[in-house]
């Protein structure tokens, strides 16, 4: 077992507790990420009745006595309030980061006695107890060859068990407990690939896996990171949820790697950071309503600010690719250093004439033709109808993605002719792009299989099927037990923009996250009947698959069936390939 895992429970911190407080685990912070660009812990602390400025400034105290009590005099204190609590954090070595955890749990201990008037423990004894796990921890070979990469302009990746220097074709790994000296490392075989972290409510996963094709037309070796998969070239090396530093990592450390294609999530962010330092060019598809409430995210203004982490990875020379048609991700643009990118649906957007003006890279629509225009005032186009993905441009959330793969990739160095190729080429299939608006034809129904899960991509799946002829309308949705009865109200609500003529509620006993079985389904019903449906028209299921396959028992020809899929897609797919049984 790696040594660092034992150091996990190396100490039993306790502090005064009370109703009215509560804390959120202490997470150790490997990258860049929303508060600031260094390593560190960060824990969120939600209370009631406790004035936030107070216990800010308690936590400034006792977190700078914690931190210069172990000689990390050069290390920063770190606070962001929210509705209800506080995001409290310490940044530290890149060594050090479980010691860092308990850094943070004692000088909570020291907050908690003196917001509730407790005798804390004796601080010298505290620190003693911190400075023999640090002792442990430290690692001077692996900090010296940190130092040595950054002199040398080269990114590197940490994790618990290792260590690499550099991306892809450029890259070299070692074993934490096994770290070459500096001169030991044959630096001129070392480099980064060209690097793009795509993030966003929603759109995120197309777009990674659009640019990523694109890139593979170019002739290109692409490491790939998605919530379904790692993926190097044509090799999946892992199914999954690797939206986060961990999938970045795998992909970044493979040698076949020439340029890579990373999405990156909200969850990821907060947890843990970004997993490198050296993007090429960040993409912010759009800020929606989506997980607020998590790790002290409660506004919009919380999840742009986010979403934006992806910015610390840029360098000024470096391209941010942002939505000018999102207001959200127009106000979060106005502190950026980076050159920004903006793309639109309309060429008469102020940020796409500004843009024009200044002599930036910017893509924009341009009746019915997808322009993206250089810094040179040079420009390439593709016609709407050529990229299929658009519906020839029915599909106006994926016409924003293609926009923001047009710009993403030119920052990449990818040629025009070249993404113009990747672009007229992609199909939002099962192959290439699962679960984003899939169509399937079915005992002479059309057929839309979708991961659509909030209100921002539900309405827009419904606006790009609003003209779609349809005999009769069939709609099966679900959601997971995290979201709350009202953002179960609003989506259920905003589903039924498809007008249904029938409705199918899907259970995800997967994902009740503390809900009873048949309480979701029971929300989505109340809400579909508050809104004017009949009883008669609203099903259960016990799960995505099995709401499929009943809807598909009662199809017809010319009928148009929605499909929201969260869980069971290969299993929707699979029952979409079969012919219904002779009856």
């Amino acid at each position: 077992m790696n040594h660092l895992e034992n150091l996990e429970d190396a100490l039993d911190i306790h502090w005064a507790q009370a109703d009215h407080i509560r804390l959120d685990p202490v997470r150790r912070l490997t990258g860049p990420g929303m508060l600031w660009d260094r390593t560190g812990a960060v824990v969120d602390v939600h209370f009631e009745g406790i004035d936030g400025q107070h216990l800010v400034s308690l936590w400034q105290n006792h977190a700078r006595r914690v931190l210069d009590a172990l000689d990390w005099q050069a290390e920063r204190v770190g606070f962001r309030l929210f509705r209800g609590g506080a995001t409290l954090a310490i940044s530290a070595p890149q060594d050090q980061l479980y010691t860092a955890v308990f850094a943070v749990q004692t000088a909570w201990h020291c907050c908690a006695a003196d917001l509730l008037s407790v005798a804390p423990q004796a601080f010298d004894l505290m620190i003693n107890d911190l400075k023999a796990v640090g002792a442990k921890e430290e690692n001077p070979a692996l900090m010296d060859l940190v130092d040595a990469a950054m002199a040398h302009d080269i990114d590197i990746l940490i994790d618990d068990d290792e260590i690499s220097i550099g991306h892809g074709t450029g890259s070299r790994t070692w074993s934490i407990g096994n770290v070459p000296k500096p001169q030991e490392v044959a630096w001129s075989d070392l480099h980064d690939v060209p690097l793009a972290f795509i993030t966003g409510t929603n759109g995120k996963t197309t777009t990674t896996r659009l640019c990523a094709a694109i890139a593979r037309l170019a002739g290109h070796v692409v490491g790939q990171t998605s919530t379904d998969v790692v993926q190097v070239g044509d090799d999946i090396l892992d199914r999954g949820d690797y939206s986060g530093p961990a999938g970045a990592r795998m992909a970044l450390r493979d040698n076949r790697v020439e340029i890579a294609c990373l999405e990156i999530a909200r969850g990821g962010i907060l947890r843990r950071g970004l997993a490198s330092r050296r993007a090429r060019v960040a993409v912010v598809t759009n800020i929606a309503n989506d997980h607020l409430g998590e790790y002290g995210i409660t506004t919009l203004e919380d999840l742009a600010q986010t979403k934006f982490a992806v910015a610390r990875a840029l360098s000024a020379d470096d391209v941010l690719v942002l939505n000018a048609d999102d207001p959200n991700i127009v106000d979060a643009s106005k502190n950026i250093s980076a050159t920004i990118c903006w793309f639109s649906l309309y060429a008469a957007s102020p940020q796409i004439t500004h843009a024009q003006a200044l002599s930036l890279p910017c893509a924009y629509n341009q009746e019915g033709t997808l322009v993206y225009e250089t810094d040179t005032n040079e420009t390439w186009q593709i016609a709407l109808k050529d990229v299929p993905i658009t519906l020839s441009g029915a599909a106006k959330h994926n016409t924003r993605n293609a926009l923001a793969a047009m710009c993403a990739c030119a920052a990449l160095g990818i040629s025009g002719e070249d993404i113009k190729t990747g672009l007229s080429t992609f199909v939002s299939d099962p192959q290439n792009n699962p679960g984003r608006f899939n169509e399937f034809t079915f005992n002479g129904a059309r057929v839309i299989v979708d991961f659509a899960h909030n209100a921002h991509s539900i309405a827009s799946v419904c606006d790009t099927m609003e003209t779609m002829p349809a005999k009769r309308r069939f709609l099966m949705l679900s959601q997971p037990g995290d979201h709350s009865d009202q953002v179960i109200h609003e989506v259920t609500a905003t589903a039924l923009q498809f007008r249904p003529d029938l409705i199918v509620a899907a259970e995800i006993s997967d994902f009740l996250r503390g809900r009873m079985l048949g309480e979701i389904p029971n929300l989505i019903k109340t809400s579909a009947v508050a809104a004017g449906f009949s009883d008669k028209q609203v099903f259960s299921a016990s799960s995505p698959s099995a709401g499929a396959k009943f809807v598909l028992e009662q199809i017809q020809p010319d009928d148009l069936v929605l499909l929201l899929v969260l869980s069971d897609r290969e299993a929707v797919f699979e029952a979409l390939r079969e012919p219904l049984p002779k009856k």
